[in-house]
């Protein structure tokens, strides 16, 4: 293996696998490309704890790690435990100040413990919920992507999406956004590199654009 590679760990948005990232496409002989799949938490298990455990699947060291949507949340809560060389979040957020209402009206009525979390895969309801409106065939090709299925898993996601008490954002993240994302609305979003007609799930609409964007960051020093 060339030693002077980039090892670039990518964790993909809540219940989404590696297929998430098929899009994304960088030269093979200057970076090596890394999936960390979600892994079952304990019950009740702080964020902080859960992605002290994440962040071990992270093997070299100067690594770049990105995140997406909520693997961009976990990703900056690894990065605490981590010596990286870059930190890159899509689509995501970098506090609870950047919620939505919608969001924030969950956390505050409690109402992630009445989501039917097991029907998350399945529900055209739910998934729009978190998607925000879109067409019926951008709905299906995002449901085509959710492998997580366990209960506790998305019992534990959801509420700690909603619920995340971050108020400082993590030194040093490089944040990517669409200007048409309906989850995470451009308006309530600072400091990013906004992608103009990026919708939540650009990482599959806008893969070569999103590819060349994550090597200018790397380049960038």
């Amino acid at each position: 293996m060339n030693n002077t590679q980039t090892h670039i760990y990518f964790v993909p948005g809540l219940a989404a696998d590696k297929e998430i990232f098929e899009n994304i496409r960088l030269p093979e002989s200057s970076y090596v490309l890394h999936v960390i799949s979600w892994i079952i938490p304990s019950k009740n298990e702080p964020i902080s704890q859960y992605a002290k455990r994440m962040a071990a699947f992270v093997e070299e060291k100067n690594a770049v790690l990105v995140g997406v949507s909520f693997g961009g949340v976990v990703a900056q809560e690894m990065s605490v435990f981590l010596n990286l060389k870059k930190l890159i979040i899509i689509s995501s957020i970098k506090t609870r100040f950047e919620l939505p209402l919608k969001f924030k009206l969950v956390k505050w009525l409690r109402l992630y413990r009445l989501f039917p979390t097991k029907l998350f895969l399945t529900s055209k309801d739910y998934t729009k919920f978190a998607l925000g409106p879109i067409s019926a065939k951008k709905l299906k090709l995002y449901q085509n992507y959710l492998h997580m299925r366990d209960g506790r898993y998305l019992d534990w996601a959801t509420k700690n999406m909603v619920c995340w008490k971050r108020t400082k954002p993590v030194g040093g993240v490089y944040h990517i956004h669409g200007d048409a994302d309906l989850v995470f609305p451009i308006k309530h979003i600072k400091n990013s590199l906004v992608i103009a007609g990026g919708s939540h799930i650009m990482l599959l609409t806008k893969g070569p654009l999103l590819s060349r964007k994550i090597v200018d960051i790397i380049s960038q020093n």
